[in-house]
């Protein structure tokens, strides 16, 4: 399993807004934008990526971090071999990502995506 990326999720009321003040001030563009979500980064490259989110999508609540996986099922595996607390899924959501929610040992929400292909 490699991590591809890993994203903070900051919780908010107006995901736009957010995106627009954190263009403004650190000249982050908004790379994905589903309404509820906006992912903001650093040009091309993308090195730096936040993400500002009023729900954590399919009705869920927003989480911590995401990071990105190249192996779902096995990220899946390792959690529960270690009892992590699995709050959502599996599940294949309608915007092209299979992921899951966990809770690490101190409680942190983790949404753990893959992008499907």
């Amino acid at each position: 399993m490699a991590i591809l990326r890993i994203v903070p999720d900051l919780a908010c009321e107006n995901p736009a807004e957010m995106a627009a003040f954190y263009r403004a001030v650190f000249g982050l563009d908004p790379v994905m934008d589903h309404g509820w979500i906006v992912t903001s980064a650093t040009g091309k490259s993308q090195n730096a990526q936040i993400s500002f989110a009023s729900e954590g999508g399919s009705g869920t609540d927003v989480p911590k971090l995401s990071i990105e996986v190249d192996d779902l099922d096995d990220t899946l595996a390792r959690a529960q071999e270690h009892r992590a607390e699995v709050t959502y899924g599996p599940v294949t959501e309608p915007w092209g990502v299979r992921r899951f929610f966990m809770r690490d040992p101190e409680g942190t929400l983790l949404n753990i995506l893959t992008h499907q292909s």
